[in-house]
């Protein structure tokens, strides 16, 4: 039985916020629904989201409108090679004039920090980011500097280039609420690009809600409801990740090295209830956690060399899982 702790005047003011978000991306970016209700649930669920795919479609703009659209502070981090801990997370200098030294904060410290090309810094300064994103604080000299309340880290990645990348680690990985790939753009929807540039609509710039907005839909996904049969739901498919040999057979489990981990059913969770809120609901149904199974699960099991060399994806052991757990 659905418990409704959501009014009909709460919904109302979230509907209107979710759509002037919602218009604001479409009016930028052309097609990627599924970026989209990924950014959507990134934000309302207060996490962070790692976006991959080839160069030019469009990554880092549709993560820079939607923090556009919000307001609040915005930092733009190029990840490279020679990018340092200290070049995000901020550092000490020594001040001549008082002979002291003096606290520098890194652009980390922002509502909205993109990392554009994450795998091309090294593993030294991808790990400088896991406290900030965990614990949302950052720690210079030994104090410890809270980060804002609503913090979000939108990485990018480019997945074909190998030459002067580095893989992110699994622990680094699971800090995502959510992983999303493109794919290439259809030939109407390309076009549609072309005239949107001639016409320059991307010139085009604006706030269409504030911090205080974002921090509103946040508190009130909390008040979604759960089902306990959804729950268990979810933690049956978690389970599942971990004992695929028994769920889906030994030919598919033979690629799987490790199944995910608590972390990923917090994550159902939350981004369920994130979802609900988009879809005009005040609960979370099993088809919510269906849709967002690919998001949550696909940078949550580790696939062996063999997958690699049989050409067999991630996405394809997530379906047969979801597909072997019964519905509630």
């Amino acid at each position: 039985m659905e418990k409704n702790n959501i009014s009909e005047e709460e919904m109302k003011k979230s509907n209107l916020i979710i759509e002037a978000i919602s218009n604001y991306y479409t009016s930028r970016i052309v097609g990627q629904k599924n970026l989209q209700i990924s950014l959507l649930i990134t934000l309302i669920a207060n996490g962070h989201i790692l976006v991959e795919s080839v160069p030019g479609l469009a990554k880092t703009t549709a993560v820079r409108v939607l923090t556009e659209s919000c307001g609040g502070k915005f930092s733009r981090i190029q990840c490279t090679p020679d990018l340092l801990p200290s070049d995000i997370i901020g550092t000490q200098t020594y001040n001549a004039k008082t002979v002291e030294f003096d606290t520098k904060i890194g652009p980390v410290y922002a509502n909205f920090v993109l990392l554009d090309e994450i795998n091309r810094s090294s593993s030294k300064t991808q790990s400088a980011m896991l406290e900030a994103m965990q614990e949302r604080q950052v720690s210079i000299g030994g104090e410890i500097y809270k980060l804002p309340e609503v913090f979000i880290v939108m990485a990018t990645q480019n997945p074909i280039e190998q030459e002067g990348t580095y893989l992110l680690s699994e622990a680094q990985q699971d800090r995502f609420i959510i992983k999303e790939v493109l794919d290439y753009p259809s030939e109407s929807e390309e076009l549609e690009v072309l005239n949107r540039i001639e016409n320059e609509v991307f010139e085009k710039k604006e706030n269409v809600v504030n911090i205080e907005d974002i921090k509103y839909l946040q508190e009130l996904s909390k008040k979604v409801y759960i089902d306990e049969a959804v729950k268990k739901y979810i933690v049956s498919i978690i389970q599942a990740t971990r004992n695929t040999s028994k769920i889906i057979g030994k030919e598919l489990a033979k690629y799987v090295i490790n199944g995910a981990s608590t972390r990923a059913a917090i994550a159902f969770m939350e981004a369920g209830k994130a979802l609900a809120l988009i879809n005009g609901r005040t609960f979370v149904t099993p088809d919510d956690i269906k849709a967002l199974s690919y998001s949550i699960l696909r940078h949550r099991i580790s696939l062996n060399f063999e997958a690699i060399a049989d050409e067999v994806k991630v996405e394809t052991i997530i379906e047969a899982i979801i597909k072997s757990i019964k519905t509630p």
